[in-house]
């Protein structure tokens, strides 16, 4: 009797409930997949993406001293190995990076090799304390400023720091993403040198605004 009034297992709902926890579970599976795949592509290194701009002409762009009257033009330094440099005052990395275009500029000297400092949406008062601080280059190292950021739309500059790399005939042959090092800006001038053309390099992180967090790295 006592068997009788017992409560029998409830067989399709205890079967419903598992048809449930597995649509469950594949939905969470689903929903993990989807995330990893967005998550992947938002968290995508923008410092590995090579720049459409090698192997062409490097844009003809004529811009102010940042400490002397007058302008430069880029196509005035062909015939020598130019280094085009986008940096600010306000970039963290721009000061990680200074003490290794001061020591490229010097060492490539009589070498024929030119850099050039783009100042980038910074006010000239700045970025002369910034030099005042962190030092100058030689006569190798000009130093200009980019009024309405046309040079840096021109080269299609993410952030800064970012470090082209021109031949003797104006070419854009490389490209640094972040902070440069003495290696990699010797290692990619050594090749222009040698006729041969280095890949773009990725440094590090860049900061695309003043105050904005860094991007990539």
């Amino acid at each position: 009797m006592s068997d009788l009034l017992a409560p029998k297992p409830p067989r399709r709902r205890s079967r419903r409930f598992r048809l449930l926890a597995v649509a469950a579970a594949v939905v969470v599976l689903g929903a993990v997949g989807v995330g990893a795949v967005f998550g992947s592509r938002l968290g995508t290194d923008p410092t590995l993406v090579d720049s459409p701009l090698i192997g062409q002409p490097a844009p003809a762009v004529t811009l102010p001293y940042l400490e002397a009257e007058g302008t430069l033009s880029l196509s005035e330094l062909r015939g020598q190995v130019v280094v085009v440099n986008f940096w600010a005052s306000w970039c963290v990395a721009c000061r990680e990076e200074h003490p290794a275009l001061l020591a490229t500029a010097a060492q490539y000297r009589d070498a024929g090799v030119v850099l050039v400092g783009i100042d980038y949406q910074d006010s000239q008062a700045a970025a002369q304390a910034f030099l005042d601080e962190m030092g100058r280059g030689g006569e190798n190292y000009r130093y200009v400023t980019d009024p309405g950021s046309r040079a840096a739309l021109e080269f299609g500059v993410f952030g800064v720091p970012e470090t082209f790399v021109l031949d003797r005939s104006g070419t854009i042959v490389a490209k640094i993403t972040g902070p440069s090092t003495y290696p990699l800006l010797a290692g990619a001038i050594d090749a222009v040198l040698a006729g041969q053309r280095p890949e773009s390099r990725t440094g590090g992180p860049v900061q695309p605004g003043r105050g904005e967090p860094v991007a990539g790295g």
